[in-house]
């Protein structure tokens, strides 16, 4: 009986080559992801403005001190989210658009 050896089935095997954009980024695509980006910081933006609202509008329950507790936590944790999202889209934004920005006064690189 012969015996496989994992090792030399694995050897034999091709590893399949990595499929990477070969196209350059241009100040357009920087400024196409920056405003998709922002476009969606700014609905984060009245999100996260309509949570705190709503939030701040109605009152924790005061008869239970674990009820208390499990809804300051909740919405600790709901309005953290929406601001960590938005935090994240905006700095995308503000990067793309620096980057950007950059391509324009980046002198051209010739294909070696």
């Amino acid at each position: 009986m012969a015996e496989i050896n994992p090792v030399q089935e694995t050897a034999k095997k091709k590893p399949l080559p990595l499929v990477a954009d070969e196209t350059p980024p241009t100040p357009l695509r920087c400024w196409t992801g920056a405003a998709i980006s922002g476009a969606i910081a700014t609905a984060l933006y009245f999100l996260t403005v309509s949570i705190h609202s709503t939030f701040a509008a109605k009152p924790l329950p005061a008869g239970n001190s674990l009820a208390v507790s499990i809804g300051s936590a909740v919405r600790t944790l709901v309005l953290g989210m929406s601001c960590l999202a938005l935090v994240t889209f905006g700095i995308a934004a503000v990067g793309l658009v620096a980057l950007g920005i950059q391509l324009l006064f980046q002198p051209k690189q010739s294909d070696a």
